[in-house]
């Protein structure tokens, strides 16, 4: 067990030099209800990818027959669950009137705006390399999927990548019955968050708390222009992926200034916003379910056994969080919440329409001297749309990634994914302790649709680096000749390699009541349920076409403003 413990907590990239001062090593101790390889496998929230853990608080021995008084003094107006892309927004907006009391709930350390530790702050870093993460990894695999345990959450950790989805993608929930989200009804919301800076300022804006930088060829590293030439040498027109012609090739819109990550925390939850006397943010608090009476929301249980009372609840804990406290608090399918005796409060379709955004990596090695120096890991890409793609969706992304930080060896990647996936996959629990991880079951490309898309996306990435003046720039390719590979032998190689862009959603979608798919209404409200919504990427009826953070800061703004 000793040896294990020490593996976990010295797992750590091998750039990642900053630590979190304060810290003291504590072990969670066994958890009653849970197997051996839960506690000291990947099932355990591990703490974080640092050399320190932070406490994971045991919940008591089974505190889903404690007696609750019906009736009971409130502490808050609102309870918020996660203070990350969504949670940060909404405890801003709700706070800024001064007309209610609003607490809001982050399960990892809240830092000063202005003091993020080197590795979250600066946009060198992604995913686990921030020191922040929650561990989660792909149930059966050894995949990691990196969601952020800070305040910031997963905006402080991603790529920094600031794209708007589509119309289309709007039009699409438009035709299933959600109203008030068409791209008119949602275009005000993306306008309001930003203060861009692009060339072309037409339906952009400027005055939002969240800097949204157009990156310039200017700003690229030679290998990364090269990406560019090639892309419009094979015939991509130049595009503008957040303006009225998206489609083509790009440098990347990026929420970053001068190598520094603004988060949603940063950006919303400035010095001032947090010396509101209405605003309080607990960290280091994980919560373990939703209290209920009679179906009314009465406040959360966190898992060391506190409670906090309010009379509504917002859960933005993430596509896989929010759904694990739904579940955890009887609201989810029946015949799974009975298997971990939980007691069925209300019967809802969680965590069994999760996607993501499916992904093949293409490794390539330039020559010394044309790599450069990158500024931005995710610089430029082609957005496209696939023989089969409806009008007006793009679902084929190629993109480029390199280093910021010097590396021994000039190593670039192109990520070949496809944006409209129809696989789905699913989010259950393996125990009901707060301390133990979700199972998430990807299923990535295991619909027929997906399979023969991404064949034609990793085919058209390779001849990619096939053309002038990529090719000339790479020294070697550590991925076979895909473009050349038959049907059968390239759908085994997706197979065995497909992996994800980190952007789950639609563990508790939107729709009607008597929409048999759907978990929460148009305002995120979860069906019968009083004083409970979900907002965040969780509620996405499908996921749209684009990297996620920018519309789950925009749904955020679009449903506060239901709720000021």
């Amino acid at each position: 067990m000793r040896q294990e413990l020490r593996a976990l907590v010295t797992m750590k990239p091998p750039s990642l030099t900053c630590q979190v001062p304060g810290n003291r090593l504590q072990v969670a101790r066994r958890i009653p209800g849970t197997r051996s390889a839960d506690v000291h496998g990947s099932r355990l929230l591990p703490a974080i990818w640092t050399a320190d853990i932070f406490r994971i608080a045991a919940p008591s021995a089974d505190p889903f027959h404690r007696q609750e008084a019906s009736v009971t003094a409130r502490e808050s107006d609102v309870v918020i669950v996660g203070g990350g892309s969504a949670g940060a927004v909404l405890a801003a907006r709700l706070s800024d009137k001064g007309s209610r009391n609003v607490t809001l709930v982050e399960a990892g350390p809240v830092f000063p705006p202005d003091a993020y530790p080197f590795p979250v702050a600066s946009s060198a870093f992604i995913g686990r390399a921030t020191g922040y993460d929650w561990g989660y990894t792909a149930d059966g695999e050894c995949t990691h999927l990196p969601r952020g345990k800070m305040i910031g959450g997963s905006s402080a950790m991603n790529g920094t990548v600031a794209m708007r989805a589509l119309p289309a993608d709007f039009e699409r929930w438009s035709r299933k019955g959600i109203r008030g989200w068409s791209w008119t009804d949602v275009l005000p919301d993306y306008i309001r968050l930003e203060r861009a800076d692009a060339p072309c300022m037409e339906h952009r804006g400027r005055g939002g708390p969240l800097p949204v930088h157009q990156l310039r060829r200017g700003e690229l590293s030679h290998i990364q222009a090269c990406f560019l030439d090639a892309a419009r040498e094979r015939g991509y027109p130049p595009a503008d992926f957040n303006g009225s012609n998206p489609r083509g090739t790009a440098c990347y819109p990026v929420n970053a200034v001068h190598g520094r990550r603004v988060n949603t925390a940063m950006a919303y939850l400035t010095a001032h916003v947090r010396a509101r006397p209405g605003l309080r943010i607990k960290s280091h608090a994980l919560v373990d379910r939703v209290l209920l009476h009679k179906r009314r929301v009465t406040g959360v249980l966190l898992a060391d056994g506190r409670t906090l009372r309010a009379p509504e609840v917002i859960l933005s804990a993430g596509t896989y969080g929010s759904a694990a406290v739904l579940l955890r608090s009887g609201i989810g399918p029946p015949r799974h919440l009975r298997h971990l005796e939980i007691p069925v409060v209300q019967a809802l379709p969680v965590g069994t329409a999760y996607r993501d955004h499916p992904l093949l990596y293409l490794p390539c090695l330039a020559w010394p001297w044309t790599a450069g120096r990158a500024e931005s890991v995710a610089a430029a890409a082609i957005w496209t749309a696939s023989p089969s793609a409806p009008s007006g969706e793009l679902d084929t992304h190629i993109g480029i990634m390199q280093p910021v930080a010097p590396v021994p060896v000039p190593l670039f990647t192109l990520i070949v994914g496809i944006t409209r996936p129809h696989s789905l996959g699913t989010i259950t629990l393996p125990s009901r302790h707060p301390a133990v991880a979700p199972r998430i079951a990807p299923r990535w490309l295991s619909d027929e649709r997906d399979r023969e898309r991404m064949a034609q996306a990793v085919r058209l990435a390779d001849r990619l680096t096939h053309t002038p003046p990529l090719s000339a720039a790479i020294a070697s390719r550590f991925h076979p000749r895909l473009a050349d590979m038959s049907p059968r032998h390239l759908r085994a190689h997706l197979k065995a390699s497909v992996r994800t862009f980190h952007h789950p959603t639609s563990s508790a979608p939107m729709g009607a009541e008597d929409d048999p798919q759907a978990v929460v209404d148009a305002l995120g409200r979860v069906h019968g349920i009083r004083g409970l919504r979900v907002i965040d990427a969780a509620i996405f009826p499908d996921t749209p076409s684009a990297p996620l953070n920018l519309t789950v800061v925009m749904a955020a703004e679009h449903l506060a403003e239901t709720l000021r």
